[in-house]
């Protein structure tokens, strides 16, 4: 796969200012080395009130860096700088209509697959369920399938029964998606996955491929009655109108999706929100996994969280306090696991005024999703760059 796309991004405090050009070493802690996303050129200084904190000295971020971060940047917490809470507990929530409770934070697989190296993946992996967290993310094409085979082997040794495990598909057509869905199980070495998920319903056409005559939803339903997987969701972040039509068509065929995937974050408010699917999904009991709480590590080049006035906890704290089942973070260090955990173990619901005193630190910079590239480009979009994904099981043309 490309180095421009996951689905969870690396969520962690990083170096770098925002709209600057200086190096790594001279950048304040609380934003990353890569460029933001955005038009060309840069924009005057915004004049939006002193609500907004620090708007006037936000810059459009510049086209020309757009990719997502592949390593921990520098200002990244250390395993060492966090120390958790002894008695430390885990939030459980009930994952919609499945019954099943899973943890509140969600482990990422795209990073897993990023780690310095497998024995770091496999740690990272271990210590997140030691310390409760269950719900596993990952997806057939994350990293040429590496991230599969990587988690598949931290599962090992009792820690698959501890875990719920959930990897996504590309495949649209009966066949394709059957072929993945086998493809994944043995690279998980595990018998059933838990959840697995039609990847990336990012175009409006994907709703009746996936519900047309031999399409992906006829492999799932057959792999469920085979007891290759457990329960049927689909992910995507591109719009909320087409996560309604899928909700729509899946109605109309009397089909029930258990979960469905989507980025909720301090940015997302602002800008064609995925907030507006909330209410459905409540409608039909779909179990909510937020994901991109950080935007995929972009969010870091952003005047906000460059100059902290919103911190990377407070991120993790707004999409734990939307109506959601798990909030998946991309997680490629201990310590960037530790600052998740910690998130979880301290984490009290937002009040109105507190969500409204967040989102009034973003509103400035977020109106036009340019830090949202998932939504405004094609940098996220995978089957975009490799369409063949939809058709067969092959990672490579």
């Amino acid at each position: 796969m490309t180095s421009e796309r996951a689905d969870a991004g690396p969520e962690t405090a990083a170096a770098g200012a925002a709209g600057t050009g200086a190096p790594a070493a001279d950048r304040p802690a609380g934003a990353e080395t890569s460029g933001g996303p955005g038009g060309l050129g840069r924009r005057a200084a915004l004049a939006v009130g002193a609500s907004l904190v620090g708007a006037a000295a936000f810059a459009r971020p510049a086209l020309a860096a757009t990719k997502v971060p592949q390593k921990p940047q520098p200002g990244a917490p250390r395993e060492e700088d966090i120390q958790l809470p002894a008695d430390g507990v885990m939030p459980k929530r009930r994952l919609g209509r499945t019954g099943v409770e899973v943890s509140l934070v969600g482990l990422g697989g795209f990073h897993i697959g990023i780690a310095k190296d497998e024995q770091t993946a496999i740690r990272i992996v271990r210590t997140a369920i030691d310390h409760g967290l269950t719900f596993m993310d990952n997806c057939w094409d994350y990293n040429e399938g590496k991230s599969q085979v990587w988690m598949g082997h931290a599962l090992r040794d009792g820690y698959r029964k501890r875990a719920f495990l959930m990897t996504k598909i590309d495949g649209r057509t009966r066949q394709a998606a059957s072929e993945q869905i086998d493809q994944c199980l043995r690279s998980f070495g595990t018998d059933t996955i838990d959840l697995v998920q039609i990847h990336e319903v990012i175009r409006s056409t994907d709703p009746d491929r996936v519900f047309g005559a031999d399409g992906a939803i006829e492999a799932l339903v057959a792999a469920r009655k085979a007891g290759k997987i457990r329960f049927i969701g689909f992910t995507g972040h591109k719009s909320p109108a087409i996560h309604l039509k899928m909700l729509k068509t899946a109605k109309a065929h009397d089909f029930a999706f258990d979960t469905v995937q989507m980025p909720l974050n301090v940015m997302d408010a602002h800008y064609d929100s995925f907030e507006q699917v909330l209410p459905e999904a409540k409608a039909q009991d779909v179990g909510v996994l937020a994901m991109k709480p950080l935007g995929s590590g972009l969010f870091f080049k952003s005047g906000p969280l460059a100059q902290r006035t919103v911190t990377p906890t407070e991120c993790l704290h707004y999409a734990m306090s939307l109506p959601v089942s798990v909030v998946i973070t991309g997680c490629d260090t201990v310590g960037i696991l530790k600052q998740a955990l910690d998130a979880a173990f301290r984490f009290r619901p937002l009040d109105d005024q507190q969500r409204r005193a967040l989102l009034a630190k973003t509103a400035g910079v977020a109106q036009r999703g340019d830090w949202e590239r998932y939504k405004t480009s094609q940098t996220f979009d995978g089957t975009a760059q490799h369409p063949w994904w939809m058709e067969t099981a092959s990672l490579q043309r």
